[in-house]
This record gives structure tokens, C-alpha cells and sequence, in this order.
């Protein structure tokens, strides 16, 4: 990982995106990282598009804005490629990484011209399969992790399963099927 790692994350509110930033910024932040995890609102109501940053480093963090040229873009919802520009400022040395299960192909095409990297999931098929409901942000969560190489695979797993433990103390249920969800997340993105 490089020193100073920028994330902008994009979904709609309700899906979890705000959520997945800031456990990213307390797992990383148990790892020994300096963290940032914010969201940016607009209309605030449920399906309303939502934008979330993470900044994560080996050294403090001094800047303390939105994040405008970001290295990875997390797209939770692909309806928004329709209306978002997602790939403004992002990187070409960084990555896409979208929640769709159409072909990459398909997905191209709505990126306005994009050269970098582009990576897909199945957040809804993972979810489903672990969790018997769609919350797409625990395969993307996983997703940034696996694409970006912020931290090994092992200890972000390790680092997810105190926090869930802590979260939801009170429903073990919940924690293993979180733990699957990210599990499978980190085999299945492309």
C-alpha cells in the first residue's frame, strides 16, 4: 500500500455505504493506521445518493477535506453510474470497483471514458447466500479491501470478526453470517 490511500464511495441511503467507510477507518485504525471515514449527505432520506471517504495511512493525516481525486471509487449501487459521475478525479493507477452482476463489458461503457482498472462484484448474490438478505455493503467492504491491498486478507478478516463480536454481542447469528459475507466477497470479486 502506498502511504496516504484515498477512498470515495458512492451509494444510496439505506445500502450502507457511510457504514462500510467507517468500519473500514476502525479496522484499519486497529491495524495501526491513521484513518479518516466520513460521509457527505445531500437530501438525506433512504435512496437518496450518499458519498462516503476514507483516507488511510502510515503517517498522520493533515488534510481535512472531501476527497477530490480519489485512488479507488466503491459504486454500492450501479443505477447510479447512470447519474453520478463516479470517475471524476479518480486515478487511472487506482481502480473502479462496482456492485453489479452484469459482465464488465456491460459496465464500461457508462464509465465516461475511464483507462484504469475496473472491478465487479455480486454484492446481492454474496449477501443472500451468507446473510438471507441484501446488505451490499459488507461484500464491497471486503471488495476495497481485496482490490486495494490496505491490509492482508487474514488480519482484515481477524480485525472485522472483534468489531462484529463487540457490534453485535447480543447476535451471534448476525456475526457469522458478516464473517461469510466477507469471506465470500474476497473470492468472489474480478
Amino acid at each position: 500500500m502506498k502511504d496516504n490511500l484515498e477512498i470515495r464511495w458512492h451509494g444510496r441511503g439505506g445500502q450502507g455505504a457511510k457504514t462500510a467507510a467507517l468500519l473500514l477507518a476502525d479496522v484499519a485504525f486497529s491495524t495501526g493506521m491513521y484513518v479518516q471515514g466520513f460521509p457527505e449527505y445531500g437530501p438525506e432520506r433512504m435512496g437518496a445518493p450518499i458519498t462516503a471517504y476514507n483516507r488511510l495511512s502510515q503517517s498522520k493525516i493533515r488534510v481535512h477535506s472531501n476527497i477530490y481525486e480519489p485512488d479507488y471509487v466503491v459504486v454500492v449501487d450501479e443505477t447510479l453510474l447512470e447519474s453520478v459521475d463516479v470517475t471524476k478525479g479518480v486515478s487511472p493507477e487506482g481502480a473502479v470497483i462496482i456492485n453489479t452482476s452484469k459482465d464488465k463489458s456491460e459496465i464500461i461503457k457508462h464509465l465516461k471514458g475511464y483507462t484504469g482498472r475496473v472491478f465487479t462484484i455480486d454484492a446481492r448474490k454474496v449477501s443472500i447466500e451468507a446473510l438471507g438478505k441484501y446488505f451490499p455493503n459488507t461484500p464491497m467492504l471486503a471488495s476495497i479491501v481485496k482490490v486495494s491491498g490496505v491490509m492482508e486478507n487474514e488480519a482484515f478478516l481477524s480485525e472485522m470478526r472483534h468489531s462484529f463480536e463487540h457490534k453485535f454481542a447480543s447476535k451471534p447469528e448476525v456475526i457469522e453470517g458478516n464473517m461469510k459475507a466477507l469471506s465470500l466477497a474476497l473470492q468472489e470479486v474480478k
